[in-house]
């Protein structure tokens, strides 16, 4: 949480930028260390954050990385991560990104189709490596989140369907330069029941069991990520429940003494110790409402555009509890009306510039910003 307190830190700062709580990240991962124990292999999901200064931490935790294209195989790498702990998932790899990833040898490639498979196993040919796969399974397990970030249903892009199974053993069977070491699974993002994982283990169950009665020992299961946070209210669970979220796991995955299992977590590790700190531009005053413009933009925070996601906004130039609130639209400077951070926000009485932080930013941010508009980059410090 920023306050009043840090205005002075971030007065030689230009706006907008995003704001890092390290000792709130380490503390994540502290407690998402312990939870997980010694049972489970977590690889951290760059597409989540992959600002070096938070990579740096990650990888000093121990966490593996899990990557979605052949440039976050690269951060990865250039920022210490051992490639024997990268997964490469996906379901639009590049041969470019293909041969990079093999000539670094990673652990693992999630496979989203037999004609991946194929292409994957031509080009090791080439290389002359022998690639180690797992098949991206599509359980057909409903996650009960936003449509843009549901990815376990039939009718998502994402994954082999069970009616292919027999097709793709007769493929593997062929291929000489691949090897298939395990399964892997992803249901969702930003999900807070746990029931749909539950859901999850029973599949994984039946599905991992039909592949042992086909000769198949798999010794890697991987069962993605996803877990949300508490956007309404950052401050009440600044950390998630990693303990009741592995006791799923432990409680109804049914597993051989010789399997490892893996999980993809991002968003729940990174998303509350960031915030995007703007300053106030004008305050323009309507007959229905008052709109407040930043000059943060949906160019450094598109998630409230995109899918109309919540995040909370705090003036830190005032005392938010003692002074009387005025209802604001809070709008961004880029020309598109979907610009708005939040409609109808409760803030005290707001001057032109005053700082504002718009919290549990550190996931889905940064990364996904852009130069629409001509923007300049987004800055970031760490405090």
């Amino acid at each position: 949480m920023f306050t009043q307190n840090h205005i002075t830190n971030f007065s030689s700062i230009e706006t907008p930028f995003y704001a890092y709580d390290i000792k709130l990240l380490r503390n994540t991962l502290k407690a998402l260390i312990n939870a997980a124990s010694k049972d489970y292999h977590i690889h951290y999901a760059l597409k989540a954050n992959s600002n070096p200064l938070l990579l740096s931490e990650i990888k000093n935790a121990g966490l593996g990385a899990d990557c979605v294209s052949g440039n976050e195989i690269k951060r990865a790498i250039e920022n210490g991560f051992d490639a024997e702990s990268v997964v490469f998932a996906g379901v639009g790899k590049s041969d470019k990104e293909i041969e990079y990833a093999l000539s670094q040898n990673i652990f693992c490639f999630n496979v989203e189709s037999i004609h991946e498979l194929k292409v994957i196993n031509e080009l090791a040919i080439k290389n002359n490596k022998i690639a180690q796969v797992a098949l991206r399974i599509n359980p057909n397990v409903d996650a009960y989140t936003h449509k843009y970030i549901t990815t376990g249903l039939e009718e998502n892009k994402f994954g082999i369907n069970p009616y292919e199974f027999e097709a793709v053993i007769d493929v593997i069977k062929i291929l000489s330069h691949v090897k298939l070491i395990g399964l892997h699974f992803h249901i969702g993002s930003q999900i807070q029941d746990l029931t749909p994982y539950k859901n999850l283990c029973l599949r994984v169950n039946e599905i991992n069991k039909w592949f042992l009665q086909k000769g198949f020992k798999l010794n890697h299961i991987n069962l993605g990520g996803g877990l949300g946070i508490n956007y309404k209210e950052p401050d009440t669970q600044a950390i998630v429940d990693f303990e009741a979220y592995f006791a799923i796991f432990k409680n109804f995955l049914e597993i051989r003494p010789s399997q490892e299992i893996h999980f993809e977590l991002g968003r729940c590790i990174v998303a509350q110790c960031g915030s995007l700190i703007s300053k106030v531009l004008y305050i323009k005053e309507g007959i229905n409402t008052n709109f407040l413009i930043l000059d943060a933009g949906m160019t450094e925070l598109i998630r409230p555009a995109l899918y109309q996601a919540y995040h909370k906004i705090e003036n830190i130039s005032k005392n938010n509890s003692e002074i009387e609130k005025i209802k604001y639209d809070v709008v961004g400077p880029i020309c598109e009306s979907s610009d708005c951070f939040g409609k109808a926000v409760y803030l005290p009485k707001t001057n032109r510039g005053d700082y504002i932080a718009i919290r549990s930013a550190g996931a889905y941010g940064e990364v996904m910003s852009s130069k629409y508009n001509l923007r300049d980059d987004v800055r970031s410090v760490v405090v």
